[in-house]
């Protein structure tokens, strides 16, 4: 009987070891990631689908400086924050501390419209993760005094005495460089007049066939009557994208000129033409 007994405790002890570990792995195992919660630091953080330098070429492509901006000479730096879900798709797209809005609209459209992402990994399962990316826009060096800053915009040589400002004889034959009250614009808006740039472009197939893209930066005059001269290339891509963005420029239709004191002047303008495939 006494041998029975101190088997079963024999037994009873190995049943309470062998359960020990288990029950201290049970112990130990890491609670289930919250549904719906959004991390901001994760075991394995979300990346772009195509990998992180293929991305840098993506925004470098694909971002276009707003006119607007351009004709103020406005520039700087738009922290884009938004959230990469289980999907890979990426929601509450927005500027973290907004600024000039047509720089954080076109920040925003750039983030929106890029690729999917592999979503973060955090626990052994797909969580959502809160992102943030710096989208720069400067404009190049290269675009000449069209690049001043809004205060120094620079009106096109007039020696007509209604633009030129009051301590400026009319009779001088020195060009002379002012800040419009009201800078020339697309007739229609900045967006209609990208619409029509993109639905009148010609490909060169050249380009296609060496899958060249990018922006060709265009300087341009847009005269009082709203046409536009002077159309030279100030950043050239090549393989035929320069020869499209001047021929396309030609076949603009007609901005709204500047003003200066309630009369119509010519402004130098810089604008980028995109080809994308």
């Amino acid at each position: 009987m006494m041998r029975f007994v101190s088997r079963l405790v024999l037994l009873f002890s190995l049943i309470t070891v062998s359960l020990a570990p288990a029950y201290a792995q049970k112990k130990l195992k890491y609670p289930k990631p919250e549904k719906d919660k959004v991390y901001d630091a994760v075991e394995k953080p979300a990346i772009p689908v195509g990998g992180l330098e293929a991305y840098g070429q993506y925004l470098a492509d694909h971002q276009n400086y707003p006119t607007a901006a351009l004709q103020r000479g406005v520039q700087g730096t738009v922290t884009v924050s938004f959230v990469v879900e289980k999907s890979g798709d990426l929601t509450e797209v927005a500027p973290i501390q907004p600024g000039d809005a047509d720089l954080d609209r076109e920040a925003v459209r750039t983030i929106q419209s890029g690729p999917k992402w592999t979503p973060a990994m955090h626990k052994g399962a797909k969580v959502r993760q809160r992102m943030s990316i710096p989208i720069t826009f400067q404009i190049p060096a290269d675009a000449g005094s069209a690049a001043a800053p809004a205060a120094t915009t620079p009106a096109v040589p007039t020696t007509s005495a209604a633009a030129a400002p009051a301590s400026v004889p009319a009779e001088t034959s020195t060009p002379t460089v002012i800040a419009p009250d009201q800078p020339a614009r697309p007739v229609g808006g900045t967006e209609a007049f990208f619409a029509w740039i993109q639905q009148n472009q010609k490909y060169p197939s050249l380009a296609r066939q060496r899958k060249v893209e990018g922006r060709v930066i265009m300087e341009f005059i847009v005269q009082k009557d709203g046409t536009l001269t002077d159309i030279k290339p100030v950043k050239r891509i090549g393989s035929g994208c320069d020869e499209e963005a001047i021929r396309l420029l030609k076949a603009a239709p007609k901005w709204a000129p500047a003003s200066y004191k309630g009369q119509p002047i010519k402004q130098k303008m810089v604008l980028p033409v995109v080809f994308q495939l």
